[in-house]
Protein backbone atom coordinates (compact mmCIF):
# COMPACT_ATOMS: atom_id res chain seq x y z
CA UNK A 1 0.00 0.00 0.00
CA UNK A 2 0.99 3.26 -0.83
CA UNK A 3 0.33 7.24 0.31
CA UNK A 4 -1.08 9.35 -2.51
CA UNK A 5 2.26 11.90 -1.73
CA UNK A 6 4.53 9.32 -2.01
CA UNK A 7 3.40 8.05 -5.59
CA UNK A 8 2.67 11.47 -6.78
CA UNK A 9 6.49 12.39 -5.65
CA UNK A 10 7.83 9.35 -7.68
CA UNK A 11 5.66 9.94 -10.60
CA UNK A 12 7.06 13.59 -10.81
CA UNK A 13 10.97 12.16 -10.58
CA UNK A 14 10.24 10.29 -12.91
CA UNK A 15 9.03 12.06 -15.49
CA UNK A 16 11.84 15.16 -14.22
CA UNK A 17 14.63 12.46 -15.47
CA UNK A 18 12.78 11.93 -18.65
CA UNK A 19 13.33 15.70 -18.98
CA UNK A 20 10.11 17.38 -18.56
CA UNK A 21 9.57 20.79 -16.45
CA UNK A 22 9.45 20.78 -13.11
CA UNK A 23 5.66 22.45 -13.83
CA UNK A 24 4.93 19.87 -16.43
CA UNK A 25 6.00 16.97 -13.88
CA UNK A 26 3.80 18.06 -11.40
CA UNK A 27 0.74 18.75 -13.72
CA UNK A 28 1.56 15.32 -14.62
CA UNK A 29 1.60 13.57 -11.71
CA UNK A 30 -1.35 14.88 -10.52
CA UNK A 31 -3.76 13.50 -13.45
CA UNK A 32 -2.23 10.64 -12.49
CA UNK A 33 -3.06 10.31 -8.95
CA UNK A 34 -6.24 11.86 -9.59
CA UNK A 35 -7.06 8.79 -11.44
CA UNK A 36 -5.69 7.11 -8.69
CA UNK A 37 -7.80 8.35 -6.32
CA UNK A 38 -10.92 8.36 -8.32
CA UNK A 39 -10.89 4.71 -8.86
CA UNK A 40 -9.93 4.79 -12.24
CA UNK A 41 -6.41 2.72 -11.70
CA UNK A 42 -6.81 2.02 -15.33
CA UNK A 43 -5.54 5.81 -16.05
CA UNK A 44 -3.12 5.78 -13.32
CA UNK A 45 0.29 4.42 -12.39
CA UNK A 46 0.03 1.91 -15.22
CA UNK A 47 -0.14 4.12 -17.99
CA UNK A 48 3.38 5.38 -16.21
CA UNK A 49 4.81 2.40 -18.51
CA UNK A 50 3.15 3.42 -21.96
CA UNK A 51 4.74 7.28 -21.42
CA UNK A 52 7.95 5.54 -21.07
CA UNK A 53 8.36 3.69 -23.88
CA UNK A 54 7.05 6.25 -25.76
CA UNK A 55 9.70 8.56 -24.54
CA UNK A 56 12.43 5.74 -24.96
CA UNK A 57 11.15 5.57 -29.00
CA UNK A 58 11.57 9.37 -29.42
CA UNK A 59 8.07 9.50 -30.16
CA UNK A 60 6.90 12.69 -27.12
CA UNK A 61 7.87 16.16 -26.77
CA UNK A 62 9.02 16.52 -23.11
CA UNK A 63 9.70 20.45 -24.10
CA UNK A 64 6.61 21.40 -25.69
CA UNK A 65 5.57 24.51 -26.02
CA UNK A 66 2.05 24.28 -26.70
CA UNK A 67 0.53 27.00 -28.24
CA UNK A 68 -2.94 28.55 -29.79
CA UNK A 69 -2.84 28.89 -33.67
CA UNK A 70 -6.07 29.98 -34.15
CA UNK A 71 -8.53 32.00 -32.05
CA UNK A 72 -12.07 33.86 -31.88
CA UNK A 73 -13.37 35.47 -28.61
CA UNK A 74 -15.18 32.36 -27.54
CA UNK A 75 -13.07 29.55 -29.73
CA UNK A 76 -9.00 28.29 -30.04
CA UNK A 77 -7.32 25.79 -31.44
CA UNK A 78 -4.03 24.64 -29.99
CA UNK A 79 -1.05 22.66 -31.14
CA UNK A 80 0.38 20.75 -28.56
CA UNK A 81 3.19 20.30 -30.00
CA UNK A 82 3.36 16.57 -29.40
CA UNK A 83 3.58 17.01 -25.54
CA UNK A 84 2.89 14.99 -22.95
CA UNK A 85 -0.83 15.17 -22.87
CA UNK A 86 -1.52 16.18 -19.50
CA UNK A 87 0.30 19.34 -20.13
CA UNK A 88 -1.40 19.88 -23.39
CA UNK A 89 -5.01 19.36 -22.12
CA UNK A 90 -3.89 21.51 -18.90
CA UNK A 91 -3.38 24.40 -20.69
CA UNK A 92 -5.96 23.52 -23.43
CA UNK A 93 -9.12 23.59 -20.16
CA UNK A 94 -7.32 27.17 -19.08
CA UNK A 95 -7.69 28.45 -22.48
CA UNK A 96 -11.45 27.36 -22.79
CA UNK A 97 -11.64 28.56 -19.63
CA UNK A 98 -9.82 32.10 -20.15
CA UNK A 99 -12.51 32.49 -23.13
CA UNK A 100 -15.64 31.57 -21.01
CA UNK A 101 -14.85 34.18 -18.47
CA UNK A 102 -14.80 37.36 -21.01
CA UNK A 103 -17.15 35.61 -23.96
CA UNK A 104 -19.55 33.29 -21.59
CA UNK A 105 -18.65 30.53 -22.94
CA UNK A 106 -14.83 29.02 -24.47
CA UNK A 107 -14.37 26.56 -26.49
CA UNK A 108 -11.03 24.90 -27.48
CA UNK A 109 -9.72 22.07 -30.19
CA UNK A 110 -6.76 20.84 -29.63
CA UNK A 111 -4.33 18.66 -31.78
CA UNK A 112 -0.69 17.20 -31.71
CA UNK A 113 -1.34 15.59 -28.28
CA UNK A 114 -0.99 12.15 -26.53
CA UNK A 115 -3.24 10.23 -24.33
CA UNK A 116 -3.99 12.83 -21.59
CA UNK A 117 -5.42 10.47 -18.64
CA UNK A 118 -8.68 10.37 -17.06
CA UNK A 119 -11.12 13.25 -19.09
CA UNK A 120 -13.07 14.20 -16.01
CA UNK A 121 -9.83 15.83 -14.65
CA UNK A 122 -10.18 18.53 -17.17
CA UNK A 123 -13.76 18.95 -16.58
CA UNK A 124 -13.88 19.34 -13.40
CA UNK A 125 -11.08 22.25 -13.49
CA UNK A 126 -14.18 24.79 -14.68
CA UNK A 127 -15.85 23.88 -11.42
CA UNK A 128 -14.07 26.27 -9.65
CA UNK A 129 -14.93 29.10 -11.86
CA UNK A 130 -18.72 28.25 -11.32
CA UNK A 131 -18.79 26.72 -15.12
CA UNK A 132 -19.75 23.70 -16.76
CA UNK A 133 -16.84 22.02 -18.00
CA UNK A 134 -16.90 19.72 -21.14
CA UNK A 135 -13.96 17.34 -22.80
CA UNK A 136 -13.50 14.92 -25.00
CA UNK A 137 -10.94 12.98 -26.87
CA UNK A 138 -9.86 10.08 -28.98
CA UNK A 139 -7.82 7.36 -28.30
CA UNK A 140 -5.91 4.08 -29.62
CA UNK A 141 -7.87 2.84 -32.49
CA UNK A 142 -8.68 -0.40 -30.96
CA UNK A 143 -12.75 -0.52 -31.16
CA UNK A 144 -14.75 -2.01 -33.69
CA UNK A 145 -17.57 -0.18 -35.24
CA UNK A 146 -20.65 -1.81 -34.76
CA UNK A 147 -21.27 -4.96 -37.82
CA UNK A 148 -17.00 -4.96 -38.14
CA UNK A 149 -14.07 -6.24 -37.34
CA UNK A 150 -11.71 -3.33 -37.99
CA UNK A 151 -10.15 -1.29 -35.25
CA UNK A 152 -10.91 2.18 -36.61
CA UNK A 153 -12.02 3.66 -32.87
CA UNK A 154 -10.68 4.87 -29.50
CA UNK A 155 -12.54 4.59 -26.18
CA UNK A 156 -13.05 8.01 -26.78
CA UNK A 157 -14.74 8.94 -23.38
CA UNK A 158 -17.29 11.97 -22.42
CA UNK A 159 -16.41 14.10 -19.20
CA UNK A 160 -19.30 16.62 -18.17
CA UNK A 161 -18.94 18.00 -14.70
CA UNK A 162 -21.62 20.71 -13.65
CA UNK A 163 -21.76 22.47 -10.48
CA UNK A 164 -24.28 22.57 -7.33
CA UNK A 165 -24.60 24.65 -4.31
CA UNK A 166 -24.77 21.87 -1.65
CA UNK A 167 -25.17 18.67 -3.43
CA UNK A 168 -21.67 17.28 -4.67
CA UNK A 169 -20.84 18.33 -8.06
CA UNK A 170 -22.73 16.07 -11.02
CA UNK A 171 -19.56 14.87 -12.45
CA UNK A 172 -20.13 12.16 -15.43
CA UNK A 173 -16.99 10.64 -17.03
CA UNK A 174 -17.42 7.61 -19.60
CA UNK A 175 -15.78 5.83 -21.88
CA UNK A 176 -17.75 5.02 -25.40
CA UNK A 177 -17.20 1.52 -24.60
CA UNK A 178 -18.61 -0.93 -22.64
CA UNK A 179 -14.81 -1.02 -20.41
CA UNK A 180 -11.91 1.46 -20.78
CA UNK A 181 -9.16 0.03 -22.74
CA UNK A 182 -6.93 0.86 -19.30
CA UNK A 183 -9.14 -1.65 -17.02
CA UNK A 184 -8.75 -4.54 -19.63
CA UNK A 185 -5.13 -3.96 -19.27
CA UNK A 186 -5.70 -3.60 -15.40
CA UNK A 187 -7.19 -7.25 -15.97
CA UNK A 188 -5.08 -8.75 -18.07
CA UNK A 189 -2.15 -8.09 -14.89
CA UNK A 190 -4.44 -9.36 -12.27
CA UNK A 191 -4.98 -12.93 -14.75
CA UNK A 192 -8.46 -12.19 -14.89
CA UNK A 193 -11.32 -13.02 -17.68
CA UNK A 194 -13.47 -10.05 -18.61
CA UNK A 195 -17.20 -10.35 -19.29
CA UNK A 196 -18.59 -11.43 -23.03
CA UNK A 197 -19.96 -8.18 -25.00
CA UNK A 198 -16.99 -6.15 -23.83
CA UNK A 199 -14.25 -7.66 -27.00
CA UNK A 200 -13.95 -10.14 -29.95
CA UNK A 201 -11.67 -11.96 -31.86
CA UNK A 202 -9.96 -11.39 -34.75
CA UNK A 203 -12.40 -12.88 -36.21
CA UNK A 204 -15.29 -10.90 -34.79
CA UNK A 205 -15.97 -14.08 -32.14
CA UNK A 206 -17.18 -13.10 -28.35
CA UNK A 207 -14.30 -13.51 -26.49
CA UNK A 208 -13.51 -12.99 -22.66
CA UNK A 209 -9.75 -12.81 -22.98
CA UNK A 210 -8.08 -9.07 -21.46
CA UNK A 211 -5.42 -9.66 -23.93
CA UNK A 212 -7.36 -10.30 -27.04
CA UNK A 213 -6.06 -7.24 -28.43
CA UNK A 214 -2.68 -7.98 -28.66
CA UNK A 215 -3.89 -11.12 -30.95
CA UNK A 216 -6.13 -8.56 -33.53
CA UNK A 217 -9.38 -8.98 -31.41
CA UNK A 218 -10.93 -5.86 -31.11
CA UNK A 219 -13.10 -3.89 -28.07
CA UNK A 220 -16.88 -3.19 -28.97
CA UNK A 221 -18.95 -0.18 -28.69
CA UNK A 222 -21.06 0.71 -25.64
CA UNK A 223 -23.73 -1.57 -25.76
CA UNK A 224 -22.18 -4.87 -27.20
CA UNK A 225 -24.22 -5.79 -29.94
CA UNK A 226 -26.56 -4.30 -32.48
CA UNK A 227 -29.64 -5.55 -29.85
CA UNK A 228 -28.36 -3.60 -27.02
CA UNK A 229 -27.43 -0.60 -28.59
CA UNK A 230 -23.91 -0.86 -29.61
CA UNK A 231 -24.82 1.25 -33.09
CA UNK A 232 -25.75 4.18 -30.15
CA UNK A 233 -22.26 3.73 -28.72
CA UNK A 234 -20.68 3.63 -32.20
CA UNK A 235 -22.51 6.84 -32.80
CA UNK A 236 -21.24 8.50 -29.57
CA UNK A 237 -17.72 7.34 -30.67
CA UNK A 238 -17.73 8.78 -33.60
CA UNK A 239 -19.13 11.84 -32.47
CA UNK A 240 -15.91 12.46 -29.70
CA UNK A 241 -13.88 11.49 -32.66
CA UNK A 242 -15.21 14.22 -34.92
CA UNK A 243 -14.80 17.12 -32.19
CA UNK A 244 -11.59 15.80 -31.13
CA UNK A 245 -10.14 15.33 -34.36
CA UNK A 246 -11.55 16.41 -37.44
CA UNK A 247 -12.81 19.59 -35.50
CA UNK A 248 -8.87 20.07 -34.78
CA UNK A 249 -6.57 19.39 -37.18
CA UNK A 250 -5.57 16.14 -35.36
CA UNK A 251 -5.71 12.36 -36.51
CA UNK A 252 -8.57 10.57 -37.04
CA UNK A 253 -10.42 7.22 -36.03
CA UNK A 254 -7.22 4.69 -37.15
CA UNK A 255 -4.76 7.34 -37.76
CA UNK A 256 -4.51 8.10 -34.57
CA UNK A 257 -0.90 7.50 -33.05
CA UNK A 258 -0.78 4.64 -30.76
CA UNK A 259 0.47 4.66 -27.11
CA UNK A 260 0.60 0.87 -26.77
CA UNK A 261 3.57 -1.33 -28.42
CA UNK A 262 1.47 -4.03 -29.98
CA UNK A 263 -0.22 -1.32 -32.21
CA UNK A 264 1.94 -0.49 -35.24
CA UNK A 265 3.00 2.88 -35.65
CA UNK A 266 1.11 4.09 -39.12
CA UNK A 267 2.90 5.78 -42.36
CA UNK A 268 -0.05 7.37 -43.21
CA UNK A 269 -1.55 10.96 -41.58
CA UNK A 270 -4.34 12.58 -42.16
CA UNK A 271 -3.99 15.44 -39.03
CA UNK A 272 -1.65 15.92 -36.20
CA UNK A 273 -1.25 13.77 -32.96
CA UNK A 274 -4.19 13.00 -30.73
CA UNK A 275 -7.06 15.17 -30.63
CA UNK A 276 -9.06 16.24 -27.40
CA UNK A 277 -11.70 19.27 -27.30
CA UNK A 278 -12.91 21.19 -24.40
CA UNK A 279 -15.48 23.29 -23.45
CA UNK A 280 -16.36 25.61 -20.35
CA UNK A 281 -19.82 27.68 -20.07
CA UNK A 282 -20.19 29.99 -17.35
CA UNK A 283 -23.56 29.40 -15.39
CA UNK A 284 -24.44 33.24 -15.41
CA UNK A 285 -24.23 33.73 -18.64
CA UNK A 286 -27.50 31.77 -19.10
CA UNK A 287 -28.96 32.29 -15.40
CA UNK A 288 -27.77 33.81 -11.59
CA UNK A 289 -25.36 30.97 -10.59
CA UNK A 290 -26.85 30.45 -7.00
CA UNK A 291 -30.20 30.08 -9.15
CA UNK A 292 -29.16 27.30 -11.23
CA UNK A 293 -26.49 25.65 -8.51
CA UNK A 294 -29.98 25.81 -6.10
CA UNK A 295 -31.84 23.80 -8.99
CA UNK A 296 -29.09 21.34 -9.67
CA UNK A 297 -29.31 20.40 -6.05
CA UNK A 298 -32.94 20.25 -6.32
CA UNK A 299 -32.54 17.85 -9.45
CA UNK A 300 -29.76 15.85 -7.55
CA UNK A 301 -31.52 15.30 -4.50
CA UNK A 302 -34.74 14.45 -6.72
CA UNK A 303 -32.73 11.59 -8.36
CA UNK A 304 -31.29 10.33 -4.83
CA UNK A 305 -34.94 9.67 -3.73
CA UNK A 306 -35.43 7.35 -6.97
CA UNK A 307 -36.24 3.86 -5.34
CA UNK A 308 -33.73 0.92 -5.56
CA UNK A 309 -34.54 -2.05 -7.10
CA UNK A 310 -34.11 -4.95 -5.45
CA UNK A 311 -30.96 -5.81 -3.81
CA UNK A 312 -29.13 -2.18 -4.65
CA UNK A 313 -28.88 -0.09 -1.91
CA UNK A 314 -29.09 3.78 -3.39
CA UNK A 315 -29.53 5.26 -6.64
CA UNK A 316 -26.00 7.06 -7.42
CA UNK A 317 -25.44 10.07 -9.05
CA UNK A 318 -22.79 10.75 -11.43
CA UNK A 319 -19.46 11.35 -9.43
CA UNK A 320 -20.96 9.61 -6.26
CA UNK A 321 -18.60 6.79 -6.49
CA UNK A 322 -15.03 8.50 -7.93
CA UNK A 323 -15.77 10.54 -4.57
CA UNK A 324 -16.48 8.00 -2.31
CA UNK A 325 -13.34 6.29 -3.78
CA UNK A 326 -11.02 9.56 -3.13
CA UNK A 327 -12.40 9.58 0.44
CA UNK A 328 -11.61 5.92 1.03
CA UNK A 329 -7.97 5.85 -0.81
CA UNK A 330 -6.76 9.07 0.63
CA UNK A 331 -7.17 7.47 4.12
CA UNK A 332 -6.28 3.98 3.38
CA UNK A 333 -3.60 4.40 0.58
CA UNK A 334 -3.11 3.23 -2.96
CA UNK A 335 -2.64 -0.18 -4.19
CA UNK A 336 -0.75 -1.59 -7.08
CA UNK A 337 -1.48 -4.61 -8.59
CA UNK A 338 2.20 -7.09 -8.23
CA UNK A 339 2.80 -6.85 -11.89
CA UNK A 340 2.16 -3.24 -12.01
CA UNK A 341 4.49 -2.76 -9.42
CA UNK A 342 7.35 -4.89 -11.14
CA UNK A 343 6.45 -2.37 -14.36
CA UNK A 344 7.68 0.56 -11.96
CA UNK A 345 10.17 -0.98 -9.96
CA UNK A 346 11.90 -2.18 -13.63
CA UNK A 347 11.36 1.94 -14.83
CA UNK A 348 13.02 3.29 -11.73
CA UNK A 349 15.89 1.55 -12.05
CA UNK A 350 16.25 2.12 -15.26
CA UNK A 351 15.69 5.64 -15.05
CA UNK A 352 17.84 6.41 -11.72
CA UNK A 353 15.05 6.76 -9.55
CA UNK A 354 13.86 5.21 -5.96
CA UNK A 355 10.77 2.70 -5.80
CA UNK A 356 9.32 0.80 -3.34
Amino acid sequence: MYTYSYLLDFTKQVFGKMGCSEKDAEIIADVFLAAELRGHASHGMIRIKDYYELWKAGRINVKPDVKVVHETPSTAVVDGDNAVGMVAARRSMEIAIEKAVTAGTGWVATNNSNHFGIAGYYSMMALRKDMIGICLTNANPLVAPTFSISRMMGTNPIAVAIPSLKQPPFVADFATTPIARGKLAVSEKKGEKVPFGYVQDKSGNPSNDPAILKSGGSMLTLGGDRIHGSHKGYCLSAIVDIFSAVFSGANFGPFVPPSVAYLPVLDKKVGKGTGHFFGAMRIDAFQPAGEFKSKMDEWIETFRSAIPAAGQEKVLIPGDPERECEERIMREGISLVPAIEKDLRDIASAIGVPFG
